[in-house]
């Protein structure tokens, strides 16, 4: 195993954290205020499974309860500036605004039949709640998101309210105070809507899940069954990383902490192995971005897809995102293999891996995420499936002491889920802003037909164009609102040009996460370049390089849905995965610049467009990209070991 010393100590890790991911930077509370938020989350864990289980709560007050508890632990426990965040006291006016959330959580299971009876119409009261609830949401959003997603609900609530001053087509009546009042907080179309839904049902409990596994120490068990299977081979430690990201991206909703919690065990391997900072710190970046789009859980994501699209089950979605999954996985550890052969770099000493029999002897960890995919498979609900998998966790971790949940552990795991839910949930009430205004203004077709009119309704410039849209609006956006905001926005633009539902919202998915590695936004690139000491535009240039196929493989399934599983036959699939894989090999090739052997510049030009022939679903292109493929493959063979080569 790596020397501890090696590692990032937890302080550096929260350190970095608490930069570049705003869902870190709380308070450190102790005494009195740091037992009752401890309650206060454990309640809101609770609370949620008990709604779960019984099912019996109605939808409304589910919410209003969820967003009040969300609110109110925000305010405590995220202070107004991150300037504050070391503090561990909470400001006066922080103690007035949490009251005045628990007020506005309240208001609905108090006035349930009142405001059902009135039909939509407000009083004062409700005016002033609603106003009230709409400014909390805003500003917890704010401290426990960041500013991205805050301003554009903002623009979003301005928009519908000056409608009727907009130019051109995207003029509408406009909706007065009262009725944007009624619209975000007394309708299900807009802060108590789709996303907060999500947010309440099925994201919490996935995230109970997570929080359940990090008990059993799962993590660190990711990190040494990746040492065991990819340590020894060429270039390692960066196949570790890779490895060990797509397994926590399986229960992880975030690119940033995925970043530094795989990142400060990986990052230092592959620097003592020789690779430099910036690329170290790019293979981390982009491996764990990439676990944002691995299913089973997709960043809690898939579960917003779910609502948004209609007439799908959630399993649907986790099959259709697998092999897009596989192939950006494949692709980064393609990019690594060539670098380590371009600057010779070996594998880890045997002295330095895992036990391989102690590993092998805690495979039963991997027990309850099967169970998550066995369940689904099998037609139980998504909420069924996260309640049963919490207790196969518990019961698996019985197997040995080292791993066991006891009761302390439970506590710890409920309390951890409702932390981690905080910005979520305020992150889906502000999305849930953002689809309110669409959806009374019609908004989005506008924007769709005017991105499909700007690319003369040709369906390749319109998904460059909506590409572009998707990147832009998720810099600095967390998984759930990044993709409410681009599915919102973009998806439709592809809709209509006649692109099946899931493909469009799969491609705008996938570039709203890769924002997370384009500069000059981006957020993991630059947290992995804190672990790995590098230089952060750099580090995001290596990782958007490493990350190639994210910006091909949407192309690839929005042309050719059958690489989705979408009415397609096996021989067909087989098919198109051998030449995207192809296309792959020849793609990294061309980037890194070696294969058998350094490369001339052309070989790495006429590399490069072989693969995205072969990548291209299309009989002509995949004949002349394998022609290309295997010309050059022919031609790095017979003349590796003649010469020296200079890399272009």
């Amino acid at each position: 195993m790596v020397n501890q010393h090696e590692t990032l100590s937890a302080e550096q890790q929260q350190e970095i954290l608490e930069k570049y991911d705003p869902d870190a930077a709380t308070r450190k509370l102790k005494g009195t205020m740091g037992i009752i938020v401890f309650l206060g989350l454990l309640a809101f864990s609770i609370f949620q499974l008990y709604a779960s289980i019984a099912q019996t709560v109605p939808r409304q007050i589910l919410l209003s309860v969820h967003l009040g508890f969300a609110l109110s632990l925000i305010f405590i426990l995220f202070p107004a500036s991150r300037k504050t965040r070391k503090k561990d006291s909470v400001a006066w006016y922080d103690y007035i605004l949490a009251l005045l959330a628990v007020g506005v959580g309240a208001y609905w299971p108090l006035m349930l039949e009142t405001i059902f009876n009135r039909v939509g119409v407000l009083t004062t009261l409700d005016l002033t709640v609603g106003t009230i609830g709409i400014l909390l949401t805003l500003e917890a959003t704010r401290r426990a998101v960041g500013l991205p997603i805050t301003i554009i609900a903002t623009l979003f609530m301005a928009y519908a309210y000056f409608g009727q001053s907009m130019p051109g087509f995207l003029a509408h009546r406009g909706l007065n105070f009262e009725g944007l009042v009624n619209t975000m907080f007394f309708t299900s179309q807009g802060i108590l809507g789709t996303p907060l839904y999500v947010s309440a049902t099925f994201i919490f409990l996935f995230l109970l899940f997570g929080a359940f596994l990090v008990k059993t120490g799962v993590g660190q068990y990711f990190n040494d069954l990746a040492l065991s299977i990819a340590g020894r081979r060429i270039g390692g430690p960066a196949k570790v990383a890779i490895f060990s990201s797509a397994l926590q991206g399986t229960i992880s909703g975030s690119s940033v902490a995925n970043v530094v919690t795989s990142g400060s065990f990986t990052i230092p391997m592959m620097k003592r192995l020789g690779y430099r900072r910036e690329f170290a710190g790019a293979v981390e970046a982009a491996a764990s971005t990439g676990g944002q789009i691995m299913p089973p859980v997709m960043g809690a994501a898939a579960f917003l897809m779910v609502e948004f699209i209609g007439g799908i089950s959630y399993w649907d979605i986790a099959k259709a995102a697998a092999i897009p999954a596989i192939l950006y996985f494949s692709g980064i550890w393609i990019m690594t293999h060539f670098e380590a052969k371009r600057v010779g770099l070996k594998g880890l000493p045997k002295e330095q891996l895992p036990n391989r029999k102690e590993v092998l002897s805690k495979i039963y960890l991997l027990i309850p995420i099967l169970m998550v995919i066995i369940l689904l498979m099998s037609g139980v609900s998504v909420m069924r499936a996260a309640l049963w998998s919490i207790v196969g966790t518990i019961v698996v971790s019985a197997i040995r002491k080292d791993t066991r949940i006891g009761f302390a552990k439970m506590i710890e795991a409920l309390v951890d889920g409702a932390r981690t839910a905080l910005s979520v949930a305020a992150a889906t009430a502000s999305a849930g802003i953002i689809v309110g205004v669409v959806t009374k203004t019609g908004l989005g077709l506008k924007l769709a037909n005017g991105l499909v009119g700007l690319a003369n309704e040709q369906l390749l410039l319109t998904l460059f164009f909506t590409m572009i849209t998707s990147i832009v609006l998720g810099m600095g956006s967390p998984t759930t609102a990044n993709y409410v905001i681009t599915s919102t926005i973009a998806a439709p633009a592809i809709i209509l040009l006649g692109v099946p539902a899931l493909s469009a919202h799969l491609f705008v998915f996938y570039f709203g996460i890769v924002a997370d590695i384009t500069p000059p936004v981006a957020l993991a690139a630059f947290a992995a370049a804190g672990v790995a000491g590098g230089e952060p535009i750099r580090t995001g240039v290596n990782a958007s390089k490493l990350a190639i196929a994210a910006f091909v493989i949407p192309y690839m399934f929005v042309l050719s849905p059958e690489l989705l599983m979408i009415n397609t036959t096996i021989p067909y699939l087989i098919w198109v995965l051998f030449t995207a894989f192809t296309g792959m090999l020849a793609i990294g090739a061309g980037i890194i610049g070696y294969w058998y052997r350094k490369m001339y510049w052309f070989e790495r030009i006429i590399a490069v467009a072989a693969g995205l022939m072969l990548m291209y679903p299309e009989g002509l292109s995949d004949t002349i990209g394998m022609i290309l493929f295997v010309l050059l493959v022919a031609s790095q063979i017979m003349t590796k070991n003649k010469g020296k080569f200079k890399l272009a």
